[in-house]
């Protein structure tokens, strides 16, 4: 008889491990600490209900009468409590649920994209390789005869420039999908946003946006690493500028408590429609128009601060434009 093949055994449910497991928990526990008064008193109702119903036996019809209705109305009261509080606990529960759906499926594209990253930049390399080298026989051939290859080397221009843009793509996946540790020191948080604001200035003055610093000098150093915030001031700067019209306005300020360092880059721009505030951070999510933008940026900047153990949030109304928000812990 043929052997069959080794399957893996099944892991055992764990209930520790399982986040569901862990989120149930969770719920109970806040609903405990936060309701337990509450919930005390529901199950302490059926006991005195039936001692209230035994001293109306000894009671008069209308001693009876008050008594009960008395009972019914705390009944009514702590029950109807109790399940707005359970209400609210599972709509908690739900919303909580949705985040933890959508944190698997962004790292499961993650995983995905490196994958298909390696695969495509092998053969771009090759025709890259090709392209370049076309080119030089044409311009080769060229001396030689009194042909004309302009359009010939403009097709090859055009096929390097695809090329080179598609190499772009698969450099900022594999950047998104990398998993690497942040080398932490301490950054001067100011000098960061000037030294991008500066890179963005240029192109601003393009469009004649005005590109405002609200940064105080007292702001303290922040433990981080000073790279990865780079590329996320820089990211949502540029984001920023590409939101606005002619004449816009962009908004940089930081401040800092005990617990957390914030930067905020507000622009005024178009603002983000409400059906697309919670795809924003999803990879190749855009709503710039065909070949105008990859829907790498944001998705890149939500890695890049996930590392950096902060948290990233947008705030935004259409017409209103929009305000990135990213908080950062001062002792990680």
């Amino acid at each position: 008889m043929p052997r069959p093949a080794n399957r893996a055994p099944e892991p055992a449910s764990d209930p520790h491990g399982d986040p569901k497991g862990i989120l149930a928990r969770a719920t109970g526990a806040r609903l405990w600490k936060d309701h337990s008064l509450l919930l005390w008193a529901h199950f302490l109702v059926p006991p005195v209900l039936a001692a209230l119903v035994v001293a109306a036996t000894f009671a008069t019809p209308i001693l009876a009468g008050i008594l009960a209705a008395i009972v019914l109305g705390i009944a009514a009261v702590s029950a109807r409590g109790l399940l707005s509080r359970l209400s609210q606990t599972e709509e908690a529960r739900l919303a909580l649920n949705t985040q933890l759906i959508q944190s698997q499926k962004l790292a499961a594209i993650g995983e995905l994209s490196a994958g298909i990253a390696h695969e495509i930049n092998n053969p771009i390399a090759i025709i890259a390789q090709e392209a370049e080298w076309a080119a030089h026989l044409i311009g080769e051939a060229e001396k030689g005869c009194s042909a004309d290859f302009a359009e010939v080397k403009d097709s090859l221009r055009e096929v390097r420039a695809q090329v080179d843009r598609c190499k772009n793509i698969t450099h900022k996946l594999l950047d998104f999908a990398r998993k690497r540790e942040p080398v932490l020191q301490d950054v001067d948080v100011v000098r960061i946003i000037e030294d991008m604001a500066r890179l963005v200035d240029k192109e601003a003055s393009y469009k004649n946006v005005t590109l405002v610093r609200s940064l105080p000098q007292d702001l303290p150093k922040l433990r981080t690493d000073a790279p990865l915030l780079r590329q996320v001031v820089l990211n949502l700067m540029t984001n920023a500028l590409h939101a606005v019209d002619t004449g816009g306005r962009i908004e940089v300020s930081a401040l800092a408590d005990d617990e957390a360092l914030e930067i905020c880059i507000k622009d005024n721009g178009c603002g983000i429609a409400p059906e697309n505030i919670d795809k924003i951070f999803n990879p190749f999510f855009t709503t710039k128009p065909p070949g105008q933008g990859t829907g790498l940026g944001l998705s890149m900047c939500h890695t890049l601060v996930d590392g950096m153990k902060g948290k990233i949030s947008v705030a935004s109304k259409p017409g209103q434009g929009a305000a990135f928000t990213v908080r950062l812990p001062r002792r990680v």
